[in-house]
């Protein structure tokens, strides 16, 4: 992606993905400095731990989620939001049906 102050939009950059099972993903909006993402999931569905260079905030619109990082936990409802620096190794489970928007700075070039 250029450096160019175009946005990019659902129309432009919507599709939805399966990364794995028990997830949806939906790259709703983005440019080069940032990006909103749609995640749903089935609940039992259990991410993997990992960390990325990306900040992250994550909003929690329907379900209930487990979100794990630096050996605490949360457990989050629709309406409730966390910040993530990025590096920081983290975790989320789904203890419900659950649909987060998760924002990303900078934008991450793996979901394009």
């Amino acid at each position: 992606m250029n450096e160019s102050a175009v946005i990019y939009t659902a129309t432009d950059a919507a599709k939805m993905t399966n990364p794995e099972p028990g997830m949806q993903r939906e790259v709703l909006a983005y440019n080069v400095h940032l990006m909103l993402v749609r995640h749903t999931f089935e609940k039992g569905w259990r991410g993997a731990r990992h960390s990325h260079p990306h900040h992250q905030i994550v909003y929690v619109t329907r379900g209930r989620i487990r979100f794990e990082a630096q050996g605490k936990s949360w457990e989050m409802r629709a309406g409730d939001s966390i910040a993530v620096d990025g590096g920081v190794e983290h975790q989320a489970s789904a203890l419900e049906a659950s649909e987060l928007l998760d924002i990303f700075t900078p934008y991450r070039e793996d979901y394009t």
